[in-house]
């Protein structure tokens, strides 16, 4: 008989930090939520146990991200305690406190890049991200990690932090980046030299609803994750896509939610978006955790509104996509990468990042080092319109081979000494330190 299993629960509504006092990332989002909680009596029941989030250290936050000019200028505490809290739950878990957490906090991170000019897409810092790496300094490099993002926004943070990591397997569903912000997220976007085809996007049409996500879940995410073993699965558990979300345009509902969370079985749920702040939000946390607990959902409904109903020309829509993006995952290891990265010795792409939350544009191009013995050492030479002197970061990649550890030495070497940069970046993920070079302005 399964045991039946225990669920810790970190919540964080940061009081005090909102974008604008109207805006739909406010306190509310949450508070609403735990009225609800509070009112079903979850809180009493012996398979969940609440525990306090925790402040991130700077360095916690820097072996991920690359904060510019400053982690003191962009991150307030509200998002050190959001990160925090997020290892807080991954720590339950891996510790053996509870079987499976969830991270119910703000502010949100998945639209983090690991180079950070400010906020986009309401994030500043990247929860996931910095938990993964927290983990790995606990338990080792060779942990095994798959991030499952269902938020209906593409996770575009979170997939260039990833993007050319071998370790991570990262999984995003969400509306068509057509029709939605950040444009991005098609198929096409498998992955870095490093770690092709473990970036797996499965754009969906506006107005998928229950039938379609789970219909993904069942075809696409969970195959996926059978076949590539990993040690964890975090969900990004964006709750936008919901029928009466006032910022996205998909159909799916709270026993939906509920019933994706109890077949994809999370270790850890860490919340993104979701801006149904009364009609959904508690609803959805709610079935959510009684699914992680094992325990009934059917009974939770929304109070209001009718789940959309999907029409048999979107479900062929969504079934065509779920074939293509199995198919690219079965044929992943026959793809020639010299003619996807070129022959090397480095893959280069320029890209124009547009830090919607804090109207900041973001020049920057990217070197990677393609490398046959590791993922490959890498060089960001980054600008934007807040800083327009252009700064540079060298990023290691975990476990780096001999040769791609001494020449990123070198080139940091070198960048020290152009006086062109007002900061040179070393960032070693399996360092607790930063090194940096900085104040030219």
């Amino acid at each position: 008989m399964e045991k039946e299993p225990l669920v810790g629960l970190v919540f964080f509504p940061a009081f005090d930090w909102c974008i604008s006092p109207d805006h739909p990332e406010r306190q509310e989002r949450l508070l609403y939520t735990r009225d609800q909680i509070q009112e079903e009596g979850l809180f009493d029941h012996p398979r969940l146990k609440e525990f306090r989030p925790r402040l991130a250290a700077p360095e916690e936050i820097l072996r991920t991200h690359v904060v510019l000019p400053s982690l003191e200028r962009n991150v307030t505490e509200s998002h050190r305690i959001a990160a925090g809290g997020t290892m807080v739950a991954a720590d339950l878990v891996v510790d053996g406190v509870v079987d499976r957490a969830f991270a119910l906090l703000r502010p949100p991170g998945h639209h983090a890049n690991r180079i950070v000019h400010g906020a986009r897409g309401f994030c500043m810092i990247n929860n996931e991200a910095i938990m993964v790496d927290h983990l790995r300094h606990r338990l080792g490099p060779d942990l095994r990690i798959a991030i499952v993002d269902t938020d209906a926004h593409h996770a575009d943070g979170t997939q260039d932090i990833f993007y050319n990591d071998p370790g991570v397997l990262h999984i995003s569903l969400h509306q068509d980046g057509r029709t939605l912000y950040p444009g991005t997220g098609f198929v096409s976007e498998r992955g870095g030299p490093g770690a092709y085809g473990q970036t797996v996007n499965i754009p969906l049409p506006p107005g998928t609803g229950d039938q379609g996500m789970l219909l993904a879940l069942e075809e696409v995410v969970l195959p996926i994750l059978e076949e590539w073993q990993p040690d964890l699965v975090i969900n990004a558990a964006g709750q936008d896509n919901h029928f009466s979300d006032p910022i996205t345009n998909m159909g799916f509902s709270a026993q939906g939610y509920a019933r994706l969370t109890e077949l994809l079985k999370p270790d850890v749920v860490v919340l993104e978006g979701g801006y149904s702040i009364e009609s959904a939000l508690p609803y959805i946390n709610v079935g959510l955790l009684l699914a992680l607990a094992g325990l009934d959902y059917s009974r939770v409904r929304e109070p209001g509104g009718v789940p959309v109903r999907e029409s048999r020309d979107l479900i062929r829509q969504v079934a065509a996509t779920c074939r293509e993006v199995r198919e690219l995952w079965r044929t992943r290891h026959e793809v020639d990468l010299k003619c996807v990265f070129g022959p090397g010795p480095f893959f280069e792409r320029h890209r124009q990042i547009h830090y919607d939350t804090d109207q900041i544009f973001e020049g920057q191009r990217e070197s990677i080092r393609l490398c046959s013995e590791c993922p490959g050492w890498r060089l960001v030479i980054t600008a934007s319109t807040r800083s327009r002197t252009p700064a540079a970061a060298v990023l290691l990649p975990w476990k780096p081979c001999e040769r791609c550890l001494g020449e990123a030495r070198a080139q940091y070497e070198e960048l020290l000494e152009d006086e062109s940069f007002s900061q040179v970046v070393w960032q070693d993920p399996s360092s607790a330190l930063q090194d940096e070079k900085s104040g030219r302005e």
